[in-house]
């Protein structure tokens, strides 16, 4: 059974345990704006003024950056439930220094942050404590992203992020992305990722069906 909206909005922290009646209250205070986007859509350019940031309701969006020799890096994949744009929203960000770009058709919300720069009721303190919380969680995630980075191997690289979604999600997870775009997350070549991922397989470590995963019989990844 497809999730509804509400129940997609309280993925996410600035709407986890309202009632019907308190995300529609939330939705008013950040004026929400739905917008609907097509596969390739970019919903931000570089250089752009970011005065709203986006939670998406379907689709897949994509956080990128371009290094100094134009290769794409993607900063984060975000799912429905999910949000982005979050900091440069608050900051008044002036020039975006990444895109955004819709990669699977869908919706989002476009929220304003203004009414939380308002001192006054505890609806005001409510929402800045919701939102100061998701900014954390964003925060670990970046953190997450760190670690894999900082990984030598292409093997080590891999474990660490099938480690982060396993403790998450338990022992058979999807990824949100395919081999390119994974192999663009972890900043290695996509043929040298796809034997690695083969060897992985033959050795017992891991199983896999395009962007399923599972650990065999929920044993721990070494």
């Amino acid at each position: 059974m497809a999730a509804s909206e509400n129940d997609i909005l309280r993925r996410c922290p600035l709407f986890k345990g309202m009632t019907d009646e308190e995300i529609a209250a939330a939705l008013r205070f950040y004026r929400a704006a739905r917008r609907r986007y097509q596969k390739g859509d970019a919903l931000i350019r570089i250089g752009d003024s970011v005065s709203r940031f986006a939670l998406v309701l379907s689709g897949t969006v994509q956080i990128m950056s371009d290094d100094l020799d134009g290769h794409h890096m993607i900063m984060a994949t975000v799912t429905p439930g999910q949000t982005f744009a979050e900091s440069m929203c608050y900051q008044r960000t002036a020039e975006s220094q990444v895109y955004a770009v819709c990669v699977e058709a869908g919706e989002t919300y476009w929220m304003s942050t203004e009414g939380l720069l308002k001192s006054g009721d505890g609806e005001c303190l409510e929402h800045a404590d919701r939102f100061l919380r998701m900014l954390t969680l964003k925060t670990l995630s970046m953190n997450d992203r760190i670690q894999i980075l900082s990984k030598p191997t292409i093997r080590q690289k891999l474990m660490t992020l099938f480690s982060q979604y396993a403790a998450r999600e338990g022992h058979m997870f999807n990824l949100p992305f395919d081999r390119s775009d994974m192999a663009v997350y972890l900043g290695v070549n996509r043929s040298a990722l796809s034997r690695e991922l083969s060897l992985m397989k033959k050795e017992g470590i891991i199983d896999f069906y395009k962007n399923s995963f599972s650990l065999p019989q929920g044993k721990k990844l070494p």
